[in-house]
């Protein structure tokens, strides 16, 4: 464009200087006229010779052409890709790349986020595009440089440790919120209240049920993450119309409806090392006390106040489901066996549990097995 604009200006002036030469032209013409007539006339332009003549237009444009063409072009260099010790072993981050996909990518679960912040010295997760990674953990080697590896730095892998635990704890609470459990805090501390809830959900994966740590980039921990809801454990119990599972192991405790409804997934704690909770397989509920005239506590035959934990707060509003052994609530549930033999559930879970089962407006004891229409289920071992 700046060519053709080059060649149109330089074209009008051409053809502007030819009108002027016209112009001379003419009035030497003129001159001669009157000279040969034999008028003097002094004032007559002298004939300097041939008129001027200026270049064609088509020769203009040709030696534009011929400039342009011969400009020198324009180069640009670029950068040879960086050079790595092992390229095998090193990933750049694309755009939007997170350590958590990056380590998904991979079959071997110690490549972690956790193992990949330690391994390249990250303070934190963050990423940036083209950043070059270290994903051959434990190797003791830089393989970015091919220097030798030193322990990585315990607060970094503190920290990223904390940080993928408070990840579990957010998807957990986001997993069984709705089903009456209490909200874990999320504080990166795999606690024993987190640990029972890991244990939760695996019976909910249809998993093995343990209260160990969820190793981070686990397959089991890949399970927790992609999940989008709680789904009720494969068990025997669910071919009964309303359930209840205790599971021994987890010290955990699930309600429902036959065989896909979840109501409720509460904490308990079940019967400590010699008075341990039987097991069961769908045994009905055959007794509830609401213990109207004692506020709802029901003071044991077996086991008072006097010889079980005071804390205990004995056993309110019990729902037997084989002899003396029950579920009740009670002012302290722990995450281990510590009853004699029953099932406890804090106070508020207990009251929502008996309101399920529509026996919240009972004044009296009741000893129906219809009535109460519900099973148990009791397995598991607890593990310590």
């Amino acid at each position: 464009m700046r060519t053709q604009r080059l060649t149109i200006a330089l074209v009008c002036l051409a053809l502007a200087g030819s009108a002027c030469s016209a112009s001379v032209d003419s009035g030497t013409e003129v001159a001669r006229e009157r000279q040969t007539d034999g008028a003097a006339d002094t004032t007559a332009t002298p004939d300097t010779g041939p008129p001027s003549t200026h270049p064609a237009v088509s020769e203009i444009t040709t030696t534009i052409a011929t400039t342009t063409t011969t400009l020198a072009p324009t180069t640009t260099t670029t950068e040879p890709p960086p050079e790595y010790y092992d390229p095998a072993c090193v990933v750049e981050v694309e755009p939007f790349d997170s350590l958590r996909l990056i380590a998904d990518q991979f079959d071997d679960e110690t490549v972690n986020v956790v193992a990949l912040r330690a391994e390249n010295d990250l303070p934190t997760a963050d990423l940036d595009a083209g950043q070059a990674l270290d994903v051959c953990v434990g190797n003791g080697l830089n393989d970015l440089t091919g220097e030798q590896r030193t322990d990585p730095d315990a607060e970094i892998v503190s920290a990223a440790v904390r940080q993928n635990v408070e990840l579990q704890q957010l998807k957990l609470n986001k997993l069984f919120e709705g089903f009456g459990t209490p909200a874990l805090l999320i504080d990166g501390v795999s606690g024993p209240v987190t640990r029972q809830r890991l244990c939760a959900l695996r019976l909910s994966l249809g998993l093995p049920a343990s209260t160990a740590d969820m190793a981070a980039g686990s397959a089991e921990e890949k399970m927790l993450l992609e999940a989008t809801e709680l789904l009720v454990p494969q068990t025997s119990a669910t071919a009964s119309t309303r359930w209840i599972l205790i599971d021994r192991t987890c010290q955990i405790m699930f309600a429902g409806s036959g065989g896909g409804e979840l109501a409720y997934v509460f904490p308990t704690s079940t019967g400590s090392e010699g008075y341990e909770t039987r097991l069961q397989e769908r045994s009905s509920a055959f007794r509830f006390d609401p213990a109207v005239a004692s506020g709802g506590w029901h003071n044991s035959t077996d086991f008072p106040v006097a010889i079980d934990n005071p804390l205990n707060g004995n056993m309110y509003r019990p729902l037997y489901f084989d002899g003396g052994q029950a579920i009740h609530g009670a002012n302290n549930v722990p995450t281990s066996p510590q009853s004699k033999g029953c099932a406890r559930l804090r106070v508020e879970h207990q009251d929502a549990l008996v309101n399920w089962l529509n026996l919240g407006e009972a004044q009296v004891p009741i000893w129906s097995e219809k009535q109460i229409a519900v099973t148990v289920n009791v397995q598991g071992e607890y593990q310590g």
